[in-house]
Formats: C-alpha cells, sequence, structure tokens
C-alpha cells in the first residue's frame, strides 16, 4: 500500500444535537471558531497534507456547506466595488482552485461507519484520509495532524488510526486500542475496542477524528453489523480489517479540542482567539483585566 494519498473524506451528516437550538438550521461543522467555521479547519488541514480530493458525505440541512466552499459572485462582486481586497481575498482562497469538493449525500443516519462507506464510489480502492470536523487539532508548526499521519503513512505503507492519551474514566467516550510498540510515537494495533469501561480499556489511548485506511475497509464496512447505539462503527470495521493488514497507532503531536462537546469548542475559541494575529493581544488584555 505505496499510493499518495489524494483524497479525504469529510462525514458531516450528523445532527449536532448537543448544540441544539444552535444547530436547528446551521450544521454543527459551521459553528464558527473565531472568524472560520470548523469544516474550514478541517479542509485546510488536508490540504496542507497535498491532498487535492475533498469528499463530503453530507445530509439534509448541510446546503451551507457547499455553499461555503462554492463562489460567492455576488459577495465578491460587492467586495471588490466597496474596494474591501483584503476581505475579497479571504472568500477567495478558502480552498485553493485546484482542490476538488465532492458531496454525497448519506440517504440515512446509520453512523460514521456507514458515513464512510457511502464515499466508496469516489474513493474506489485508493488509500485515503478521514477527518472528523468536530476534532479540531491545533498542532503548531508540525503541519497538520494529517500532514504527520501521511508522513507515516509513507513511512510504514500501512493504515493509521490518530489516538491520545486519555484520563481512564473517559475510556467510554472512545475507541481504545491494544497497542505493542513500534517506533517513537507509533504503535501496532493489536485490537479495538468500543467506547470500553474504564477496567475493559486495554490501554489509555483513545483514537480521535483522524484516520488513513486503506480501501479494503470499504469491504469490511459493508461486513459490519450494527453496534453500539444501533449503529454501523468504524472501530468495529478496523477492528476486522486487522485480519487482513497491519494497522499503526499514531500518536500525533498536537492538542486536540473536542468541538462536538460545548466546553471543548469554548477552549477551542478560547485558545484560538488567543492566537488570532488580529485579536490576540486585544483580547488577551481583556482577559487578564477580568482576572
Amino acid at each position: 500500500m505505496t499510493r499518495r494519498i489524494r483524497k479525504a473524506v469529510f462525514p458531516v451528516a450528523g445532527l449536532g444535537t448537543r448544540f441544539l437550538p444552535a444547530t436547528k438550521a446551521n450544521p454543527k461543522e459551521m459553528l464558527p471558531v473565531v472568524d472560520k467555521p470548523l469544516i474550514q479547519y478541517a479542509a485546510e488541514e488536508a490540504v496542507r497534507a497535498g491532498i487535492d480530493t475533498l469528499v463530503f458525505v453530507t445530509g439534509r440541512n448541510k446546503r451551507s456547506i457547499p455553499d461555503h466552499f462554492d463562489k460567492a459572485y455576488e459577495l465578491e462582486t460587492e467586495l471588490l466595488e466597496a474596494d474591501k481586497l483584503e476581505r475579497l481575498e479571504t472568500v477567495r482562497e478558502i480552498i485553493p482552485p485546484e482542490v476538488a469538493c465532492i458531496y454525497i449525500r448519506q440517504p440515512e443516519a446509520r453512523g460514521l461507519g456507514h458515513a464512510v462507506l457511502c464515499a466508496e464510489p469516489v474513493v474506489g480502492n485508493e488509500p485515503f484520509a478521514i477527518i472528523l470536523a468536530d476534532d479540531l487539532i491545533d498542532d503548531g508548526d508540525h503541519g497538520g495532524c494529517i500532514s504527520q499521519m501521511v508522513e507515516q503513512f509513507d513511512r510504514h505503507h500501512a493504515s493509521i488510526v490518530g489516538v491520545q492519551r486519555i484520563p481512564a474514566e473517559h475510556s467510554d467516550r472512545y475507541g481504545v486500542v491494544d497497542v505493542e510498540p513500534v517506533d517513537s510515537r507509533v504503535n501496532q494495533v493489536k485490537g479495538i475496542i468500543e467506547k470500553p469501561s474504564s477496567q475493559q480499556a486495554p490501554s489509555d489511548l483513545g483514537v480521535v477524528g483522524r484516520y488513513i485506511l486503506s480501501g479494503r475497509i470499504f469491504e469490511k464496512l459493508r461486513e459490519t453489523q450494527p453496534g453500539a447505539g444501533g449503529e454501523v462503527q468504524l472501530t468495529d470495521a478496523i477492528a476486522a480489517l486487522l485480519a487482513d493488514e497491519p494497522v499503526l497507532a499514531y500518536e500525533f503531536a498536537g492538542t486536540r479540542y473536542d468541538c462536538g462537546d460545548k466546553l471543548g469548542y469554548l477552549q477551542a475559541t478560547v485558545e484560538y482567539g488567543l492566537q488570532h494575529p488580529e485579536l490576540g493581544p486585544a483580547f488577551r488584555r481583556y482577559l487578564e483585566q477580568r482576572g
């Protein structure tokens, strides 16, 4: 498995019920962190990794996602006529023109695994990335979490799941891997359990929303029966994939913010606000004045 990673799948069909009523008519992936929606951060991460095809698996009430990545003729004309050229460039440079966006509809909510399976007609048998926009990862100067994982893929030629160290009491929120060491930050996955109790968890490494998987995962997804929550779990398909090929767990460099959770979303907003080149200094002074 040595082909270049060209495609990334973004499962964005979820309802975002934890953020109601904000997500009643607006997709959770379009919630802004400072001045960019979550889905744009995810798309930019893919582009920085050299990915040139973005595959969005959408559902009802997600029209604003393709609108966001589409050309906005009226808006661009108004900005040009108002001589707001800096803002015009911001709108035009959301993604590079050579990057293709493809949209696939998930007809019913049957879980993350089913959403990924919906992308098979576009992905085919290529290795590909999966990025969950809920997981916003700030890795400083490392080029992006997926860039790190592509580098590991090029080195080891194997499927990879992104993992981080988690508190034992949070193991029931993650897929948790059983591993043996391979390299610095790299482990071979021997098993994976979806949302185990702290007593059942085989390690303190929880899977987060970053994956690079071989095209064989689609075969496993078709064979996977509904699991936790009555949904087709990607974790279960990855567990089945272990019988056919090695899967690695990569402990990425960076800080993850769970923006599917209100507290995580607020934390990300504060941290990205402090880093913002225009707003950061004034925002920091404001927070310091509040004590």
